[in-house]
């Protein structure tokens, strides 16, 4: 394992977020905390509790997710589709550093930020309202395996994406949705029974349900059926990724 490989690519990944602070960490946390007056404000006001908790504290952990996603995703695809436009991406691969180090340093970078604007909007949310974290292990757990996985999954959309306007696509257009829909400022307990059962078509769902489960020990779906589908879909990404890296799509041009 080329660990001083690694290192110079997160680190240097890292030192991006500094140059573009706003970008990468306070607009972010600006607009979820927008997110979280407008939506406690205007709904809380007019549902007092879900599943026994108020609404208030309801919506964070969904607001979590949905930031930790989104800016996991856009991070890692923008961190390896750049130096696919600049050309330099070339010139890491044929550096002596395996597929595998390329994607722990670029997939750990984006996970990191990601982790970071998380974590801001979590002490954020505390100033509004009173949270709890009834399993902070599983807490913790839910928060970098979703981090992982969503980064793991820009890192695919960035080799896939040929042009800005492919890399702005599945988060704006797929992700967002899914997100909206999967249970972030509702239980899907509330939709009526044939909508619940689409719903659980979305793996969103999955994985906001067993973050709230940790806060709460309250949840749409059970935890090892969170757990089993936040795994598989790591799982399903690692395997999109090897495939890549294989058979050089989108990389040996």
């Amino acid at each position: 394992m080329n660990f001083q490989a690694i290192k110079a690519i997160y680190l240097y990944e890292m030192a991006r977020t500094g140059r573009t602070l706003m970008q990468s960490i306070i607009s972010p946390v600006i607009s979820t905390t927008l997110y979280f007056v407008v939506f406690g404000a205007a709904i809380g006001s007019r549902i007092s509790e879900v599943d026994g908790v108020s609404y208030g504290a309801f919506i964070v952990p969904g607001l979590i997710m949905l930031s930790l996603m989104t800016q996991s995703l856009s991070n890692a695809s923008f961190g390896i589709y750049f130096p696919k436009f600049t050309g330099t991406i070339y010139e890491i691969l044929s550096a002596p550093v395996s597929y595998f180090e390329i994607t722990v340093a670029f997939v750990g970078a984006a996970a990191t930020k990601a982790v970071l604007v998380g974590t801001i909007i979590f002490v954020t949310a505390t100033f509004f309202v009173p949270i709890e974290v009834q399993h902070p292990a599983w807490m913790v757990a839910f928060f970098l395996l979703t981090a992982m996985t969503f980064a793991l999954l820009g890192f695919i959309i960035g080799i896939w994406a040929d042009t800005f306007e492919k890399l702005q696509f599945v988060p704006l257009l797929i992700v967002t949705p899914l997100a909206f829909l999967g249970g972030s400022f509702y239980s899907i307990s509330m939709l009526p029974e044939i909508w619940q059962k689409v719903t659980l078509a979305n793996p969103v769902v999955y994985l906001i349900s067993g973050f709230r489960w940790s806060f709460y020990g309250k949840a749409d779906v059970s935890l090892a059926l969170s757990l089993s589908m936040t795994l598989l879909f790591l799982v399903i990404c690692l395997a999109i990724i090897r495939w890549i890296f294989k058979t050089g799509y989108k990389l040996k041009a």
